[in-house]
């Protein structure tokens, strides 16, 4: 394996595992899904049991994806369009620090860029993407999986989003 090939796999080992435990936290942590779906009826996305289930499962599977190498710029594009959604709902307006009360952006931006930066190298050689002869990398597919994402969250916010004015 090249020196890109490893980059690839270290950041889809390190990105599938954030995004498995997150979406498992979502679904079967202290509360599953009764509770995520609690906390985003708070923040304002409607239908919130919806959201609440979409949100987990869909970060359940684009970790996984992302753990063997599958449809890499796909799954980046989920992940991207999850972070986007928690920036806008929650983190954006508690600034950068993710240590700053209500937690600041710096974690779902930097998880957002890596998605981005793994969907514009592919899944590499030690992939199923490989293993499939699958050719899924470069800049414009990578790109377009971040803008994808990006506009994906939007659909959904415009949508589905109805904050109280006093969470702006």
């Amino acid at each position: 394996m090249n020196e890109l090939d490893t980059a690839s796999l270290i950041l889809r080992l390190a990105l599938g595992v954030t995004l498995i435990a997150h979406g498992w936290n979502h679904g079967f942590g202290p509360g599953g899904l009764k509770g995520t779906a609690s906390w985003f009826e708070s923040i304002g996305l409607r239908p919130a049991k919806v959201h609440a289930a979409v949100s987990s499962y869909l970060e359940l599977a684009a970790g996984a994806a992302l753990l063997v190498g599958f449809l890499v710029p796909f799954a980046a594009a989920a992940g991207v369009g999850i972070m986007t959604v928690a920036f806008v709902t929650v983190h954006r307006r508690n600034g950068f620090f993710i240590f700053r009360e209500g937690e600041g952006y710096e974690y779902v931006m930097t998880i957002a860029f890596a998605l981005t930066a793994l969907a514009v190298l592919g899944g590499g050689q030690a992939s199923l993407d490989h293993a499939l002869d699958l050719d899924l990398d470069g800049v414009a597919l990578g790109l377009g999986a971040a803008a994808a994402g990006i506009l994906g969250a939007a659909g959904m916010l415009a949508t589905s989003w109805r904050p109280s004015r006093t969470s702006d």
